[in-house]
């Protein structure tokens, strides 16, 4: 399995899981986190479905840079919420696996751009 194939369906997975998280937040009256984390972590995996479809090989890393970057402001809501526990609710699996994309977007990235620069060279 490619590693977009793999960081798809992960990034998939982890958007429907927030979305449980966000109608959780929603019905408690937390509209701004609820917004905030729904915006961000859903655009991850639609960072990366875009990503599949680029022009070239800049436009590919161009979006999986920014689907690492809204990973990492995903992470940010998820450690706010965890530690100000407006809901109780068990965050460290979310909070894990945004640090688990993050890695894997990372690699992804830092290969994509070694393997342009030496084709570049």
């Amino acid at each position: 399995m490619k590693n977009e194939s793999l960081i798809q369906s992960r990034t998939f997975k982890y958007s429907l899981t927030i979305i449980e998280l966000y109608k959780m937040l929603y019905l408690q009256k937390k509209f701004v986190l609820s917004k905030q984390i729904l915006r961000s972590a859903t655009s991850i995996g639609a960072n990366v479905e875009e990503a599949t479809a680029a022009i070239s090989k800049r436009d590919f890393i161009a979006k999986m840079s920014i689907a690492s970057k809204e990973a990492r402001e995903t992470r940010y809501w998820l450690r706010l919420l965890s530690q100000s526990q407006i809901i109780k609710y068990e965050y460290n699996e979310l909070i894990k696996e945004s640090e688990e994309i993050i890695k894997i977007l990372t690699a992804i990235v830092k290969t994509s751009q070694s393997n342009l620069q030496s084709h570049n060279s």
